[in-house]
């Protein structure tokens, strides 16, 4: 099957959210956490050590798992990269959550932090579901 088939048979969905789509979702945060740290400051949970070397390892995290997304080649690796890296950010999405500063200051208040919640999980779970359909269609293209 050729990639024009291929392109041609994915659902609206697939195309909107497709890998590029999740590159660039990683991939700009990851710049914006290397160019403006400070932004991401606040929500660091106090626990956790050294917050701007985090938030600056994170960033790169972000690029180089949304970079690899994008080619079929890497995108299980990448999937996975990008699996663990939504785990290891999930504390500071909980902790802002629970934080009465953010549940006033951000738009939509404590409802729209805890649906950001769930979509940690969706995220998850679309780019394993994304990788896992692009080995398939890489075994159609090896016949």
């Amino acid at each position: 099957m050729s990639d024009l088939s291929a392109s041609s048979k994915r659902t609206l969905g697939e195309k909107i959210f497709g890998p590029r789509t999740i590159g660039v979702i990683f991939i700009a945060p990851g710049i914006l956490h290397l160019v403006r740290p400070k932004i991401y400051e606040p929500i660091m949970p106090p626990q956790l050590p050294n917050p701007r070397e985090l938030i600056l390892i994170s960033g790169v995290a972000e690029i180089v798992g949304g970079a690899l997304f994008i080619p079929r080649g890497t995108r299980t690796f990448a999937s996975w990269w990008l699996f663990l890296l939504l785990i290891a950010v999930f504390p500071s999405n909980i902790y802002m959550t629970m934080q009465p500063k953010f549940q006033k200051s951000v738009p939509g208040g404590l409802p729209a932090l805890l649906a950001r919640l769930p979509l940690q999980f969706i995220g998850m779970w679309w780019v394993r579901e994304l990788a896992k359909r692009s080995a398939g269609d890489g075994a159609s293209h090896a016949r």
